[in-house]
């Protein structure tokens, strides 16, 4: 996974207030936290982080190399959380999280499944229930996806996620039977018209006695 360099700055003052004033200068503030050590608040630039982000094949699950703006401070860090702005779909605040790169991180990373599976082919319904799974491995071995070939899936048939195939040196943390996708189909019930004979029969009556008899 290539990296993406991407300038902070440190932040003397946090709360509601400054917060506010970092978005007037289109920025944002953030918080650099984990890897042992304290938390450092910053603050980034919006245009920038949206636009590594929005370009790179890994997303928000991308790498960062956080510079430190005015020194010479640098550290790989991932985005641990994202606060969105509900109207403006802007982001407000990000966590990031120190990483070592020998040492092994916990994502998620999407599933894509790939073909058409017999079974759809035979007039099925593709059923996908699980499209992002859990995973360990080092940052730099974080794939972009995890693929699957449902080609020969067949009618009423099912895969489950440990029938992935995971890239070397990433363990999968999902429950491994949980099914992943299945091909299944909707037949409409047919009502069944009474015959001839049944629709001809006539009603038989059972009469009681009555209080005349």
């Amino acid at each position: 996974m290539a990296e993406l360099t991407l300038e902070v700055s440190r932040r003397e003052k946090t709360g509601k207030e400054q917060a506010k004033k970092l978005r007037q200068q289109g920025k944002i503030p953030a918080i650099v936290y984990g890897g042992h050590r304290d938390p450092v608040p910053v603050s980034v630039d919006l245009k920038v982080v949206s636009e590594l982000v929005k370009k790179s094949e890994h997303g928000v699950r991308s790498i960062f190399l956080l510079e430190m703006a005015g020194s010479d401070q640098k550290r790989h860090a991932m985005i641990k959380d994202v606060t969105i702005n509900p109207i403006s779909r802007k982001m407000i605040h990000i966590d990031f999280v120190r990483v070592m790169m020998d040492e092994k991180v916990k994502t998620v990373v999407p599933v894509h499944l790939t073909g058409t599976a017999k079974g759809v082919k035979e007039g099925g319904l593709l059923d996908w229930q699980v499209r992002e799974v859990h995973i360990e491995c080092l940052p730099g071995q974080i794939p972009d996806s995890i693929d699957m070939d449902v080609s020969g899936l067949e009618f009423n048939h099912f895969v489950k996620i440990g029938d992935l195939t995971a890239p070397e040196g990433v363990r999968i943390l999902d429950d491994l039977e949980r099914v992943l996708a299945s091909v299944h189909g909707h037949k409409a019930e047919e009502e069944v018209a009474p015959s001839t004979e049944q629709a001809n029969e006539p009603e038989v009556v059972k009469k009681g006695k009555t209080e005349s008899e």
